[in-house]
């Protein structure tokens, strides 16, 4: 895989080199990682969230290797092909390895994905250690009540792993990746977002929990089935579509560079 990064020639624009389409991905794909920021669960330079290029099937974009989330804006991001290839690299960094073996093979086999969130927050962290699994304490849990598992088997780096990984997802919104961290699709970044949320939630809800020390009641599977159907896309809405104007709105209040 070239990771090779190409020096940024500041006398031309991002904006200009890319299709209008694709610039508005890079701006909500800018937006969604300050919104990870700005919700906790980011761990400095490492972990990432990747998008499909529009018009280009083989294509996604992923961030340079080297940024904090909030540092992240539209014309920073790499595009890159499913083999490896640097297509365009605006920047001075280049593409992480774990983050391509990981992020391409679920573009790679998930052609329904357009979005990969992976994060290495403390509550998924911690839920990824217990052998109990994500527990369906609250609604917000139910909801992922169909979730894959991954083993651990190490730095994500060779590309072996691909396979067991996308067979664990298989067509899930959501995996836990044991001893790791949390992994979400979705068919925009909006929804992946609102996965990678409501997962996140979920998770701190569980450490909160287990940390009282109490008898838990727990609802019957029959209601956490009936529970997580209605949330499932085209049953009731397409969560994450509804909320994201309005996330955008609090971007633009806190700092709008992520649209540069």
């Amino acid at each position: 895989m070239s990771v090779t990064a190409i020096k940024k020639n500041s006398s031309t624009s991002v904006r200009d080199k890319v299709s209008a389409e694709e610039w508005q991905k890079r701006v909500d794909l800018a937006a969604a990682y300050r919104l990870v920021h700005h919700y906790d669960m980011d761990e400095m330079i490492a972990n990432h969230i990747s998008c499909r290029v529009p018009g280009e099937d083989n294509a996604f974009l992923i961030n340079p290797y080297g940024m904090l989330y909030d540092q992240m804006h539209a014309s920073g991001f790499i595009k890159i092909d499913l083999d490896g290839n640097v297509l365009f690299n605006p920047g001075d960094y280049g593409v992480n390895r774990a983050g391509f073996v990981i992020h391409s093979a679920v573009h790679r086999a998930r052609h329904d994905v357009d979005c990969v969130i992976h994060t290495h927050s403390l509550a998924g962290m911690a839920v990824s250690a217990m052998k109990c699994g994500l527990l369906p304490l609250a609604q917000t849990a139910m909801r992922f009540v169909d979730i894959g598992y991954h083993d651990y088997e190490g730095v994500a780096i060779n590309m072996d792993e691909q396979e067991r990984l996308v067979a664990d997802l298989g067509m899930r919104e959501v995996m836990i990746l044991k001893n790791h961290g949390l992994l979400c699709v979705g068919p925009t970044i909006a929804e992946g977002f609102n996965n990678i949320f409501r997962l996140e939630r979920a998770c701190r809800l569980q450490v909160m929990t287990l940390s009282c020390n109490t008898e838990l009641q727990m609802p019957s599977r029959e209601l956490v089935e009936a529970t997580a159907h209605l949330y499932q896309p085209g049953v009731r809405r397409r969560f994450g579509e509804m909320e994201w104007p309005a996330l955008l709105k609090k971007l633009d209040k806190i700092d709008p560079s992520y649209r540069d």
